[in-house]
């Protein structure tokens, strides 16, 4: 049976009225954490008119330099066929140019542009809100902590 996802309804207002046992499984907890990390991250790039796979083409490309369309969908975690559609989107934008590899006619070179790293700039602050939006309730030191234990569970799973 497929589970649904929780959409428009996050649960009950009172976290006390949830049994203990729910509020104890790592893997409850996690589910619902992305739950809102989606619904906040979600947000605030659609109202900057962007998406999360966007923001990461343009990361990817700033921090690892130009790319082909093969090599980013590797880097990003995004399939190849919507690879396509996102470096349409950022190339009709003018974030990204897409120019044939001079090693290789049959593949791309992507390119982040000057207006892509000032789009990119914009998209950062962004992504800083929204860090800081779902993890209000934690202290610096708590977030680090946080995010070296989260990418710890990622790195042992993405090695299957």
């Amino acid at each position: 049976m497929r589970s649904m996802p929780e959409r428009g309804h996050h649960g009950p207002t009172d976290p006390s009225a949830v049994p203990a046992r729910l509020r104890s499984l790592a893997t409850r907890l996690l589910g619902r954490g992305a739950v809102h990390a989606d619904r906040i991250s979600h947000a605030r790039l659609t109202a900057a008119g962007a998406t999360r796979w966007q923001y990461a083409t343009l990361v990817t490309l700033r921090d690892g330099g130009p790319a082909s369309q093969s090599a980013l969908s590797e880097r990003t975690g995004i399939h190849r066929s919507d690879m396509v559609a996102v470096l349409g989107g950022l190339t009709e934008a003018a974030y990204v140019e897409r120019a044939p590899d001079p090693t290789d006619q049959r593949r791309n070179i992507v390119t982040l542009t000057p207006a892509g790293r000032s789009r990119l700039r914009t998209l950062d602050r962004l992504v800083d809100q929204t860090q800081d939006e779902l993890l209000a309730p934690l202290t610096p030191t708590e977030r680090a902590e946080l995010i070296r234990l989260l990418q710890r569970i990622d790195d042992h799973h993405s090695a299957r």
